[in-house]
């Protein structure tokens, strides 16, 4: 069986993780994707774990291979004007063009809708941005540090009262963007195959931020309001909290329907009679009484290791999870035999374990398990391909390696 998108040409214009995650998602489902990089590499590319701190001597940036898998790489020096040729030649082939450049730098090298579309109709332009194509910031250059976290107060409510902002994670935002962008892709494509002309998608950074968050977000428009942060010592649900264990680890309890889980959650923790104390009777009471059962449960969650809770809990038909570090989790039975955390064998450093595809289906495999290509190590098959002259190929290949 042929795989989804098998035909399907993708020419990806970008960098860093929102719109290369959206390429490698295509390049999952069977599209030819052909990545085009700067001739030293993005420096994405380049970073290698050490750099973020860790005590490893991993020869490749993991994450690039993540987010580059099964693409073909094309090098090309935009500041000379066969390069430009050669990549208008390439776009002018392709199906859907994913790019997080900005519209001014589209423009620039005439890769703007309007003279893609005017060359090419059918083509699907798919664009990640920071703040979108419209407004005061279209042209503003950022990361999902600054958009997605920062300004949209996803960043100012994921902190105890008394605590600074949390830092996010590494592209948290992106990968989120890029699932968005393949999902407009996909509809873009399946409305060509129905007679309709190629169109433009547009993903930001910003507004994703606003949809993660979507639960708060809605609260904040309808009421005006930023919602109260959550202040673990007076939990409005103290079954939907989490609690430190005698070796300095966490219990995270996620019993929202709390009177449905409170008697089993007593028995959980061997504390059956707070059942017959009126002031934890029902969800009302408990949150009455929130500070108290709080300390309550404080003390008993201190009086064993996260190894002993977990192994009494998992008895018990309670919502609740150990907090794990991230070493430990990519160990979980559980992930593992979802194919989380599927294996690469690489030519330079051998097996590595990946992150898998972020969804399986029943007829056609997605493992992500093919390599991140070498830089530039299709432009010449690429640019032929294209019907590039020989003499630019020339050039533009020596440019590349020099």
């Amino acid at each position: 069986m042929s795989a989804p998108l098998s035909g399907v040409r993708v020419v990806e214009l970008a960098n860093f993780v929102a719109a290369p995650a959206a390429g490698a998602l295509l390049a999952d489902l069977g599209a030819d994707v052909i990545k085009v990089e700067v001739p030293w590499g993005e420096i994405y590319r380049h970073s290698l774990p050490r750099f973020a701190g860790y005590d490893s001597d991993f020869g490749l940036a993991p994450h690039f291979h993540m987010d580059n898998r099964g693409k073909r790489s094309v090098a090309l020096d935009l500041a000379l004007p066969q390069a430009v040729d050669a990549l208008r030649r390439l776009v002018d082939r392709a199906d859907v063009l994913v790019t997080n450049m900005l519209p001014a730098r589209l423009a620039k090298y005439g890769l703007d809708p309007a003279a893609l579309h005017a060359r090419r109709p059918e083509l699907i332009v798919a664009r990640i941005s920071g703040f979108g194509p419209v407004g005061p910031d279209a042209d503003a250059p950022a990361f999902d540090y600054s958009s997605y976290w920062a300004r949209t107060g996803f960043m100012d409510m994921l902190h105890e009262p008394e605590a600074p902002p949390a830092f996010q994670r590494p592209g948290m935002g992106d990968h989120s963007a890029s699932l968005a962008l393949v999902v407009g892709v996909l509809s873009a494509l399946r409305q060509r195959d129905c007679g309709e002309a190629g169109q433009v998608i547009d993903v930001s950074l910003q507004h994703i931020g606003f949809y993660i968050t979507g639960n708060d977000t809605a609260g904040t428009l309808a009421t005006g309001q930023t919602p109260p942060r959550h202040d673990r010592r007076a939990a409005r649900n103290p079954l939907w909290n989490h609690y430190r264990t005698r070796d300095e680890r966490w219990v995270f309890l996620v019993m929202i329907e709390s009177d449905r889980y409170w008697p089993e959650l007593t028995r959980a923790v061997d504390m059956p009679a707070l059942t017959e104390d009126v002031r934890f009777s029902d969800a009302v009471e408990r949150y009455r009484h929130r500070a108290e059962l709080v300390r309550i449960l404080d003390e008993r969650f201190t009086s064993k290791t996260l190894a002993e809770w977990t192994e009494r809990l998992s008895n018990y038909r309670v919502i609740w999870a150990p907090v794990l570090t991230l070493a430990e989790a990519v160990e979980d039975p559980q992930a593992n035999a979802f194919g989380s955390f599927p294996t690469v064998e690489h030519a330079s450093v051998g097996r590595f374990r990946t992150v898998a595809p972020p969804l399986r289906m029943s007829r056609h495999p997605l493992d992500g398990t093919t390599p991140a290509p070498e830089l530039g190590a299709d432009t010449e098959a690429v640019l032929r391909e294209a019907g590039t002259p020989e003499r630019d190929i020339v050039l533009l290949v020596s440019a590349a390696t020099r």
